[in-house]
């Protein structure tokens, strides 16, 4: 913070280098504004709603895949073109099929899916087959198969994937927005502070993004932490 302020002062152009202290301020000055916490529940729904369909898809077809090759043999190119498409040619073609303001959604849960997929069938393969073949021998129940078994060996793989795919989806939420521009996103209101050349709303913003995606991250993180824990004591 220090750094920057020094800059902004040495380089004397608020245009291309806003201090700290201008951002904060101006800042204060969005909250105070109803379109500001109006923009925020716009993108965050989206966004949010991208994430949680990926995750129980990406864990439903993971499942799938472990049972049947087919299925991961079939998926795997797909997974493969997602995670090495770049999200702009993903989201200039998806503004061809869905409306502008539920772009979010679609290009998150394209960006979480794969993460979720390939961590969670990475933990169901690297169960040791001695522990599913003693599993099945005493013939425990899948249910409490699944809560002492499976839960365990996997959860630290989909935690991880959970923590990589977070920060995907925001990123990748916005810039959608940005290029869809839909009215009253978090997206649209970056592109206009860039058209107008208004750097203090630009770099608010960028803080805005930062803060929600980090307090969005550490919450999702502890409730799975407290769900696991609980799932453990029952």
């Amino acid at each position: 913070m220090l750094i920057w302020q020094i800059g902004s002062m040495a380089l004397g152009q608020e245009i291309l280098l806003v201090s700290p202290v201008r951002v904060l301020v101006r800042l204060g000055q969005l909250v105070c504004e109803p379109a500001f916490w109006h923009s925020i529940l716009f993108s965050s729904l989206r966004i949010g709603a991208g994430f949680f369909s990926a995750v129980f898809f990406g864990v439903l077809l993971a499942i799938l895949s472990s049972r049947f090759q087919a299925v991961k043999e079939l998926l795997a190119p797909a997974m493969l073109a997602i995670k090495t498409i770049p999200v702009a040619s993903f989201i200039i073609l998806a503004l061809i099929w869905i409306s502008s303001r539920n772009l979010a959604v679609f290009i998150s849960f394209l960006m979480v899916l794969p993460v979720v997929y390939t961590n969670t069938l990475n933990g169901i393969e690297d169960i040791p087959e001695e522990i599913v073949e003693m599993a099945e021998v005493f013939a425990i129940p899948p249910g409490r198969r699944m809560r002492y078994l499976y839960v365990p060996q996997v959860m630290p793989y989909f935690r991880s994937g959970c923590e990589i795919a977070l920060g995907l989806c925001w990123k990748s939420g916005i810039a959608a927005e940005v290029i869809g521009m839909p009215s009253g996103s978090i997206g649209a209101m970056l592109q206009q502070a860039k058209v107008y050349l208004d750097t203090p709303d630009l770099f608010a913003w960028t803080l805005v993004i930062v803060l929600i995606s980090v307090t969005f991250e550490k919450l999702f993180l502890f409730l799975l932490q407290r769900g696991s824990r609980m799932l453990e004591r029952m």
